[in-house]
């Protein structure tokens, strides 16, 4: 399984990576560097993930890789995400 997320203004993203400073996804939509993205995490338990957008870099295969930091993430929702991510690796 993977980490997966819906964003609220459309698109979705897949998880890369996560920790306590950083996250990376592979998102459908770009968010220019400086914004703040919201979206649902995908699962039994749903739940919400903002990031502040560092980096967004068009991929050639037409999606987007965005980089940032999570905010007000909980830590349990962290080690959550951790977990789909490493199974999905």
């Amino acid at each position: 399984m993977t980490a997966r997320v819906r964003w609220a203004r459309g698109g979705e993203a897949r998880i890369v990576s996560i920790d306590a400073q950083a996250i990376v996804l592979r998102s459908t939509v770009p968010s220019p560097p400086g914004s703040r993205i919201e979206g649902t995490v995908l699962g039994a338990t749903p739940a919400t993930l903002r990031v502040k957008v560092h980096a967004s870099k068009k991929q050639p295969e037409g999606d987007f890789v965005l980089e940032g930091r999570p905010l007000d993430l909980p830590r349990e929702l962290r080690e959550r995400i951790d977990g789909l991510v490493r199974e999905g690796a």
